[in-house]
């Protein structure tokens, strides 16, 4: 009992996402005003989705969770595959973006607006933002951040610097994880760009590089690579040893967000085209009925069902 109730923390992160959550909820509450009881009931649901990520979030950072991972290597994983993969995907299907546009008042929104799509002058945001919102970016960006924090010098940076550790390592794995589950999963008022050929191979290139990583630091090599757990203080546990735990939970727990995501898009692939065999004939190339590359582009008439 004393591993859950002592070594929590204070995380400066949690006085962010404490002002997130009221940000969402105050956008909520003006977008019921303008709302059907319909889609006050659909931001709602939509709503605890995003609430338990926060939750998740929060619990990773300032639990006993993150104080042991910074004495075993092991532990540390399972918090980088909370924080890097189900942290964004429950802020993905929480859909936040419209409430949280909502916590601006009207004026405000219609001058943030005019400033962001219509000026001359901001053209150069324009275009970094639909630079960041392409799925290949998203995709690269994803593995990228994974690889790199796993480097052996940027990895031991991290744990001996707090600010690096929770705002550029951590801060980086909720960004890249939002930005590639949107290319995954809708999230209103936006879409994937992509279909489901191009949905299941980027989780299958994701777990198979996460699968890389995870037998080059157990397979692949016979001595510790961190040298921040070579001397921690109290632990038997060899710091190899560790990290041969660590990367099997890499490896194992890669398919507890891999195998679910490929069933949902597979499913959402047999109802587009019909029957299984066409969603075969779609992947081995061999149907050009449809085209599953790309999907269809969100209405613009109407932000979130707003009426």
């Amino acid at each position: 009992m004393n591993y859950v109730l002592n070594h929590w923390t204070f995380d400066p992160m949690v006085v962010v996402l404490a002002l997130t959550v009221l940000a969402h909820e105050t956008g909520l509450r003006r977008l019921a005003s303008h709302s059907s009881a319909a889609n006050r009931q659909r931001r709602r649901r939509r709503s605890y989705r995003f609430y338990a990520g926060m939750v998740l979030l929060a619990l990773a950072i300032a639990s006993p969770l993150d104080f042991w991972a910074s004495r075993y290597f092991f532990v540390h994983m399972i918090e980088h595959i909370v924080i890097a993969f189900f942290v964004p995907m429950l802020i993905v299907m929480g859909a936040p973006w419209v409430p949280l546009l909502f916590v601006l008042r009207v004026n405000t929104r219609r001058r943030v607006g005019r400033f962001l799509f219509l000026r001359r002058s901001t053209g150069w945001l324009r275009s970094v933002g639909r630079f960041v919102r392409n799925p290949w970016f998203a995709l690269v960006a994803m593995n990228v951040v994974m690889f790199a924090w796993h480097v052996p010098a940027l990895f031991d940076l991290a744990e001996r610097n707090q600010f690096v550790h929770v705002w550029l390592m951590h801060g980086s794995f909720v960004v890249a994880g939002t930005l590639f589950w949107l290319q995954i999963y809708p999230s209103a008022p936006m879409k994937p760009a992509k279909g489901a050929v191009w949905k299941i191979g980027a989780v299958l290139v994701t777990n198979g590089l996460m699968t890389m990583l995870a037998i080059s630091m157990s397979i692949l090599t016979t001595v510790s690579w961190y040298a921040i757990y070579a001397h921690v203080p109290g632990v038997t546990l060899s710091p190899f040893a560790d990290q041969q735990i660590g990367a099997a939970i890499l490896w194992i727990c890669g398919d507890f967000w891999a195998l679910p995501t490929l069933a949902i898009v597979i499913r959402r692939a047999i109802e587009t085209e019909g029957s299984m065999g066409s969603v075969i004939d779609r992947l081995t190339g061999r149907s050009s009925t449809l085209d599953l590359t790309v999907s269809t582009p969100a209405p613009t008439s109407r932000v979130d069902g707003i009426r």
